[in-house]
């Protein structure tokens, strides 16, 4: 089979991407598989880093274990007052102003309505 010449100049360069993503691939594969085991395998090659230490989003926020047994204990109020039937005593949450629906006066809709009445005539005159 005989090739173009210009086309095996372009082969070793073609080749020398292949094998690049071959071992993007590879150090991929090995890093999911690090995630998965939860430990870091190293790949000939590729440089693997802890799936720990790697940027990903946010951060996770530390508890101490005060606040993590407040939080576990008053979950486990909201349970037994589940179980109960009982409603759970939440924290208190904040409510919304009080606000009373405005409503017009039957005098402020009358004058409304006459406005309307002679916009619309000057329309329907107008034409």
């Amino acid at each position: 089979m005989a090739t173009h010449p210009k086309d095996d100049d372009l082969l070793p360069y073609a080749l020398v991407g292949l094998v690049q993503r071959r071992d993007e691939i590879i150090a991929k594969i090995a890093e999911i598989r690090a995630q998965l085991a939860g430990e870091v395998i190293a790949v000939a090659g590729a440089e693997a880093k802890p799936a720990a230490t790697k940027k990903r989003g946010r951060r996770r926020r530390v508890l101490s274990a005060e606040a993590r047994e407040k939080i576990a204990a008053a979950q486990r109020a909201r349970w037994a007052a589940s179980r109960k039937g009982a409603p759970a005593k939440a924290a208190p949450a904040k409510k919304k102003a009080a606000t009373a629906k405005r409503t017009l006066s039957p005098e402020a809709r009358a004058r409304i309505a006459e406005a309307q009445r002679k916009r619309w005539a000057a329309v329907r005159k107008a034409k």
